[in-house]
Formats: C-alpha cells, structure tokens, sequence
C-alpha cells in the first residue's frame, strides 16, 4: 500500500517457528529452495484491516457513543481503519431513509450525537493506534439540501431547466461538476472534516458519477497539509489509483467465494482473486470483503455461504488471498438472518466469540505478510479451497471446506511432514499426509 497507509511489514521469518495443525490439498510438488539472506519476492502486501461501521447497527440514538464504546473490542479484532458510514443530517424531502442522503455537509446527524462525541470517537481511536475514514458522498444532495434554492447552478438540469436525479435514485438531486463552485464547496466540505474532526481519510461514494478531474485535484491538495490521508474508491476500476486514490474495490470476490460454498467451483475463488490482484499496481491495495452493506442489503446474510456459521471462513478467504481485508459491523454477530438493511436503526448484539475468532483470523494475516508476497498456486479441490504461497525457503498454506460436510485432503507432497506453524492456535506440529476438516473450518499454516 502507499506509505502512508502501511503498517508493519513482516521482515524477517526467523520467528516463525512457531508452528501448525494440518490441513491439507491434493498431492503436488512444490520447489522449495534454499533459504536465501533476502526472502522478499514480489510486491508489498496489505497488513491494514478496515472494520466498517453502520452507526445505526450501534444505537437507535447517540450511535457515535455507541459506537465508542466499542473501540476496544474492534481493536482487539485486530482492526486498524475504521471506515464510518455517513455521518451527516440527512434530507426529509423526498427520503426514503437513506444516510447517502446529504442535507449538509459539514454537520453530524443530530440522532447519531454531536461534532463533538465525533471528536471523541476519533481521538480515542487514535490512541488505540485505530485510523478513522469518513463515508463521503459527493455525486448528490437531498432535495431539502439549502444548496438547491440558494444555489441552484450547482445542479444538473434537463432541458426545462428542472434539477434532475442520478438515475435510478429519485430520493437525491445530481450535483453539476462542470461548475467550479460545485467543486469549490465539495472540496471546502472534505476539508473541513480532516481539519474539524481529525479524521484520516475518506471512503469516496460512487466516484464514476464524479468527474476524476474532481477527484485528482482534491485529493492533491488535501494531502499538501495532510499527506497520509487515506483515500478509497467504491469502483472497481484501477484507472482511479492515478487520482490518488489508495484502494478500489474487488467487487467480484463476494460472488466468487459465495459461490464455492453453494457448489461452485472452489478454484474460482483462487482464479478470481489472482486476477484481481494483477491490476493492482506496487505500494496500492484493493479492498476485499466476505461481505459489506451492499451485499448484506440485498442478500439473505445467512444464506451467502451456505450457513451462518461458514461467515468467517469465507472472510479467511477475503483476507488471506491478499489485499485490504474488511469486516462488516454485523459479521460479527451471532444468529443473524434475512436481509440487512443499513437504513434501519437496529442495534445489534456484538459477538465476544467472534470478536476472538476474527482476532486470529487477522493475526494470521498479519503474520504471514512477508511470505503471502510469494508465488500464489492453487491446490483446490471438491468443497475445499486450498493454495499455498510461497517465497525461498518459507510457504504458506491455507485450506479452507466451503461445505457443511467433513472433509479429508492431501497436503502438497512437498509440505508433508514438515514442522509448520499453525497461525491461528499457535502451535508446532509435523503436518500429516492427509487433514480432516469440519465443515466450514479452516486451517492457516507457515514455516
């Protein structure tokens, strides 16, 4: 990732031997060679996790507090970033309840708190060594918003002159991004946010529907004075790592691993990601989920993966197949269902096992930094996702059962019987020729 994003990249693997339990792949050789002064082989990875935040998963009122509280649980989570849903009063004309629906720009929504329990948000998140990104919609306004009758030339017209909606949106007003004044107080307003309340990036909405132009000069001149400014792109194309932008989305990895654990074929999940991965260029990243508030809005959360209980082994996926891994407020609950809507306010009961679960998770991906840099190969088979990655002289195995059955798998012929660390319990062992793994279960292994 850019400079000012990364975190602590592992350099050395002499710690880790550590050690591992088994799991396995079908039998294939491997070159393993020697153990070179200067293991390093390809591109620098990600070590950031993001945990996205709905303020309204967090309280029906002050949800800024709420969401404060939580601070040290999503740090022991292993987050750093912490991505928060708009925060902004929302429009009443026209609304269909959406938070993407801006009526001012530069104030806290008065049913999440104030500017100041944002502060404090924001500043004890940053003593817990937590980055914190702001949500920021800059494509449209509310219809209420004071722009449209105070100025009205910052809209796009139809040929009546009548301010128009983005396709497919008629709660919002489409801003007009020829007009300098447009761009002048949407770059006004993101200032004010790094400048007010401290805040180290932004999650920019929809940013084909803004022109790059727009973006490439904001973000410029944002990082004059503040020059670690983290700056992601809900788009899928790579185009918009030149306007500055660190991270775009993998939009296709939910597809991919949701469909290995419906029946699809696991080497898609491996295919996919591999594909995504060469279009992002050295010191970027790409942002890759199990699922986000799209997703979960759109699909029954407990049928994504065949089962509640498989959620985490489908994010073992969206983490350790490289790039910025993120986790949904939501994942970690327990015995949700159905469609998650992020217009409701529905406080939800956080999960103290899962917090733990997704704590080794994203220290085994931290952990591995240094060898998932190595060449990615695919040991894949029925119901099992199953790859190693591999730098001289240091592998790493991952293995994952997509199904709701036991499954019994060959470990690469070259890893059997080494001693290997097992990355999420933190154990030594010989790895065996052959692994049984419970369904939806998973093992992560280094030497």
């Amino acid at each position: 990732m850019t400079p000012h994003i990364k975190k602590n990249i592992i350099t050395s693997l002499a710690a880790a031997t550590l050690a591992l339990t088994v799991t396995g792949c079908t039998s294939y050789e491997i070159d393993m060679p020697a153990n070179p002064d200067e293991p390093v082989v390809g591109n620098e990875v990600s070590t950031n996790v993001i945990y996205q935040a709905n303020p309204r998963f967090f309280g029906e009122h002050e949800c800024l507090k709420a969401l404060t509280a939580q601070l040290p649980r999503i740090s022991d989570m292993g987050c750093d970033i912490l991505w928060i849903m708009p925060v902004y009063t929302t429009g009443e004309l026209n609304s269909i309840g959406s938070p993407y629906c801006i009526r001012d720009f530069k104030s806290v929504n008065p049913r999440y708190g104030t500017m100041a329990d944002l502060q404090e948000l924001v500043s004890q998140a940053h003593a817990k060594g937590i980055k914190v990104m702001l949500d920021w919609v800059a494509n449209h306004t509310s219809w209420d918003h004071p722009w449209i009758t105070e100025h009205p030339d910052r809209y796009d017209k139809d040929a009546d002159g009548n301010i128009v909606s983005p396709e497919g949106w008629p709660d919002v007003a489409q801003l007009d991004f020829g007009n300098t004044a447009t761009c002048e107080a949407m770059a006004d307003a993101m200032t004010f946010w790094v400048e007010q309340a401290g805040i180290d990036g932004f999650r920019c909405d929809y940013v084909e529907g803004v022109p790059q132009e727009f973006w490439s000069k904001t973000i410029e001149d944002l990082r004059v004075s503040h020059p670690e400014l983290i700056m992601l792109a809900e788009t899928g194309s790579p185009v918009y790592y030149a306007d500055g932008f660190d991270m775009i989305y993998d939009w296709s990895c939910t597809a991919a691993i949701s469909a290995a654990f419906n029946g699809g074929k696991t080497s898609e999940v491996v295919k996919e990601a591999e594909e995504a991965l060469s279009k992002v260029p050295d010191g970027k990243s790409i942002l890759r989920y199990a699922f986000n508030h799209d997703v979960a809005a759109d699909n029954d959360v407990d049928k994504l993966f065949g089962s509640p209980e498989a959620v985490p082994a489908a994010y073992v996926l969206a983490s350790m197949l490289n790039g910025t891994p993120m986790i949904y407020s939501s994942m970690d609950v327990k015995g949700l269902s159905g469609k998650l809507s992020f217009f409701n306010y529905a406080p939800l009961d956080f999960s103290a096992e899962l917090t733990e679960v997704y704590a080794k998770i994203n220290n085994a991906f931290r952990n591995s930094a240094e060898v998932r840099r190595g060449e990615l190969r695919d040991y894949s088979v029925s119901s099992v996702v199953c790859f190693t990655r591999s730098i001289p002289g240091h592998s790493l195995l991952v293995a994952v059962n997509t199904s709701g059955d036991t499954q019994t798998v060959r470990i690469p012929i070259s890893l059997a019987g080494a001693n290997m660390t097992d990355l999420i319990e933190g154990s030594t062992k010989a790895v065996p020729v052959t692994v049984e793994l419970q369904p939806y279960s998973y093992t992560i292994l280094m030497n």
